[in-house]
């Protein structure tokens, strides 16, 4: 098993300098004012991850795409704790790839490999849409 360590150091308001085991600093605040709150943060990391998971594939079927953006909307519970309860993915994918290979890759993703996305659809329903351009 991989150990895995971030650190949170308190620099004002509430703001933090994370820094995760890859040695990668970025800035959390608590209120969003200044950088990314940690729930948009975890939206970030499900994005990245199932589009991470989404680009293998499709490069490991040889699919000619030229752009993936991954985009999420979500909604959180009204009380605390006010974890996402519903999340909307949406895959925009250029190029001259077939929609049954990025339906495949993003299945794929969310089935077996994005471990974000598996722990949120502990409390959230994730619905995929997926958006092809051609060029």
């Amino acid at each position: 098993m991989t150990v895995f360590t971030t650190n949170a150091k308190w620099t004002e308001k509430f703001q933090f300098e994370a820094t995760g085991s890859s040695g990668h600093a970025i800035l959390v605040d608590g209120d969003g004012q200044i950088a990314s709150s940690p729930m948009e943060l975890v939206l970030a990391a499900l994005c990245g991850c199932t589009g991470y998971d989404v680009v293998s594939i499709l490069q490991k079927k040889r699919e000619p795409f030229t752009a993936l953006e991954v985009t999420a909307k979500a909604e959180k519970a009204p009380r605390p704790p006010r974890v996402y309860t519903d999340i909307e993915l949406l895959y925009r994918v250029r190029g001259r790839v077939s929609r049954k290979a990025v339906e495949d890759a993003v299945r794929l993703s969310e089935e077996k490999y994005c471990s974000v996305s598996a722990m949120l659809s502990k409390t959230a329903k994730i619905a995929l849409r997926i958006e092809l351009d051609e060029e």
